[in-house]
C-alpha cells in the first residue's frame, strides 16, 4: 500500500493500519475480535488462526459486481466459510449490503455531522462517464469514484 493511502486510511480514523503489500496479517502472532475481509485473498484456515477463540470474520462485499475475474472465486470461498463456521467456536458471516431510504439517510445524517468520512478518490461529470469507469477498472482508485449528475 503506497504511503499516502496509509495517511488516508489513519486520517479517517484507523488505529492501526497493515499494509497488505509488506506485511500477511495472517503471519503474525497478532490474534483478531473482528476481522472485516473485504478482499477474501486468504483462507478459512488462516484467517481463522489470527481470530481469537470466539472471533469473528465479516466476510464483506466480496460479491463484488464481477469486475474482478476471480469474483466467483471469492464468493465459493465466502460461502464454503460460512458453511464450516457452523462448526467452530469462531463466526465467519457474509454481508452484502441491501441499500434502502432509511439506512441512506442515516448514512447522509452521519457524514453530515462528521461521524462518518467519505473518502472520494475522483469526480466525474456525467458525460465523463466511459472515463470514469476506466479508471475505475485500472483497480487504483483510493476511495469513491463518483459520477455528477448536473
Amino acid at each position: 500500500m503506497q504511503h499516502t493511502n496509509l495517511d488516508m486510511v489513519r486520517s479517517i480514523g484507523a488505529d492501526h493500519v497493515i499494509d497488505y503489500t509488506k506485511e500477511d496479517f495472517t503471519k503474525s502472532d497478532q490474534r483478531y475480535d473482528l476481522i472485516c475481509d473485504l478482499v477474501g485473498n486468504h483462507s478459512f484456515s488462516e484467517r481463522r488462526r489470527v481470530l481469537t477463540p470466539n472471533g469473528v470474520c465479516l466476510l464483506a462485499g466480496i460479491g463484488g459486481a464481477g469486475q474482478h475475474p476471480e469474483t466467483w472465486g471469492r464468493l465459493a470461498g465466502g460461502l464454503k466459510a460460512a458453511l464450516l463456521s457452523r462448526f467452530v467456536n469462531q463466526k465467519f458471516v457474509m454481508f452484502m449490503a441491501r441499500l434502502n431510504t432509511e439506512d441512506l439517510t442515516i448514512l447522509g445524517d452521519l457524514m453530515q455531522s462528521g461521524k462518518v468520512t467519505p473518502v472520494i478518490d475522483r469526480r466525474y461529470k456525467l458525460s465523463e462517464t466511459p472515463e470514469a469507469i476506466r479508471y475505475f477498472e485500472q483497480g487504483h482508485a483510493r476511495g469513491k469514484v463518483v459520477i455528477t449528475v448536473e
